[in-house]
């Protein structure tokens, strides 16, 4: 019997990402053997800030996104406070923490119903029992809950307008500290947008339930005997999407590598007020790490560990470099060569572990690990699932995604609580000689960022910035290493 011929498909461009990407793969009876993910289009914020004033950073780096804005602010400013030596205030610190939670706490709802459950929608899952309800909440433009979802994702950013006075792309991060001094009638209007971001939409739609009682869900066992506990838990949009997400197989594929990577973010307002690299894994409320699924393993992350994979990138310098090192020299032809080179993105992986998964997914792993500080958040929830599930997949990356919410909104009430309205907002630094690392989160909600910087005096001599996304959508290794298997 002859083997089935192989078809190449090259889809260009794919959606629902930020920034170009094209796709190519070889399909074999159905099933996708081989494919290649490919950035065409170059930023190049590495050059642009080459031999700029060191504080251009914060106004450039925001616009490599238009939904992650914060992220990559935070990391800029904290860059360039661990390059020049800063203090940072604790109310400086909660107001950093503020604008990013609720910029990724928007992203939620609005990923989840304009980028997601639309999907869930497609007659190709017409025969699934939950199919009908499906196209009534979550149809695009038409949908109940697609209608509400993507209206109050809006709500929470008003609090970021609150304290950088626009959203997206503003700049009140600056080293030292922060450049605004909400008032009581700001924080109370915060509160009150909170309140109904948890009134409207969390609890009545999303959970069916009080997050109170959410919170005490710590297991899988847990989660499905609260699933059956009343109507309203298995009926609510959580319910719905965990329901149908079995139904039609979406617990069965996703696997990816298996081993996972958060760099933490979050830093705590009494720990990281003089910043360094070397402290700051220590100082976070999120904890870093890196967890190999295989061996059920969790350690700390650390950043000398970070090595970028050139190989498959159109840039013209040596592989396998820390970002510290690098140059960022791009290639002038690009042309596309599968066996060679052909992405602007490149392959980041750990010296010692390889290739590894950033994201929501990794995220939560990480959190249910009994590493680093006592006092980091720990949440044993999604580990928990991975182990009993038998690993990965879509519908676990999404859940955990979303589980990240009721954490994220209780940080938002305490940095609230925790402001001091007549204390500092802001120490002038002093500039000098130096080299910074920032990496808060994803920071995207959606993967992992990071901004490193080498800062003289006037001019920043050295940058990189990794784009959002590339940590799930680079090229191979020179080893040939790929990010998912299937």
């Amino acid at each position: 019997m002859s083997a089935a011929a192989v078809q190449t498909l090259d889809i260009s461009p794919v959606g629902r990402v930020e920034g170009d990407l094209d796709v190519r793969v070889d399909v074999e009876d159905g099933v996708v053997i081989n494919a290649w993910t490919q950035a065409e289009l170059f930023r190049g914020f590495e050059v642009i800030l080459r031999d700029k004033d060191p504080q251009a950073g914060l106004v450039v780096t925001p616009r490599a996104c238009g939904i992650c804005g914060a992220s990559h602010l935070t990391c800029a400013a904290w860059a360039l406070d661990t390059a020049w030596g800063t203090e940072v205030p604790r109310n400086a610190i909660l107001a950093r923490n503020l604008g990013q939670i609720v910029e990724t706490i928007q992203s939620l709802p609005r990923h989840h119903y304009g980028l997601f459950m639309i999907d869930y929608t497609h007659k190709n899952y017409a025969k699934s029992q939950y199919y009908q309800e499906a196209v009534k909440r979550w149809a695009p433009f038409t949908g109940t809950n697609y209608e509400l979802g993507v209206t109050i994702s809006g709500r929470p950013v008003e609090i970021y307008a609150l304290l950088g006075g626009q959203w997206p792309h503003s700049s009140y991060m600056v080293p030292g500290g922060v450049m605004c001094a909400p008032t009581l009638t700001d924080v109370t209007r915060a509160w009150s947008i909170l309140e109904h971001f948890r009134r409207n939409w969390m609890e009545p739609v999303w959970y069916g339930c009080s997050l109170e009682r959410y919170e005490e869900i710590q297991s899988y066992d847990d989660f499905l005997a609260w699933l059956d506990e009343r109507p309203e838990h298995a009926n609510s949009d959580l319910g719905l999407f965990w329901r149908m997400s079995q139904d039609i197989g979406l617990d069965k594929y996703g696997e990816g590598l298996g081993k996972y990577v958060s760099w933490g973010y979050m830093p705590h307002e009494d720990k990281y007020n003089k910043p360094t690299i070397e402290g700051r894994n220590a100082a976070v409320i999120m904890k870093s790490g890196v967890y190999d699924g295989k061996a059920d393993t969790h350690k700390t992350m650390d950043q000398v560990f970070t090595r970028e994979d050139i190989k498959h990138a159109w840039y013209d310098e040596p592989g396998g470099l820390h970002p510290f090192d690098r140059t960022t020299n791009p290639v002038q032809k690009n042309t596309v060569d599968p066996a060679g080179k052909y992405s602007w993105a490149t392959a980041v992986r750990h010296d010692e572990n390889g290739r590894l998964e950033a994201g929501p997914l990794s995220r939560q792993l990480i959190a249910g690990g009994t590493h680093g500080e006592s006092w980091q958040y720990h949440s044993p929830l999604v580990l928990d699932m991975y182990r009993k599930m038998g690993g990965p997949s879509v519908l676990l990356r999404h859940f955990a995604r979303m589980h990240e919410g009721a954490k994220l909104y209780r940080e938002a009430e305490r940095c609230l609580r925790e402001f001091k309205l007549n204390d500092p907002w802001y120490i002038k630094p002093t500039e000098q000689d130096g080299r910074g690392w920032g990496a808060p989160r994803r920071p995207a909600a959606r993967c992992a960022t990071g901004s490193k910087s080498r800062a003289a005096r006037s001019r920043t001599t050295r940058s990189l910035l990794p784009r959002p996304g590339m940590s799930a959508l680079a090229p191979r290794t020179r080893r040939g290493a790929r990010l998912r298997r299937r």
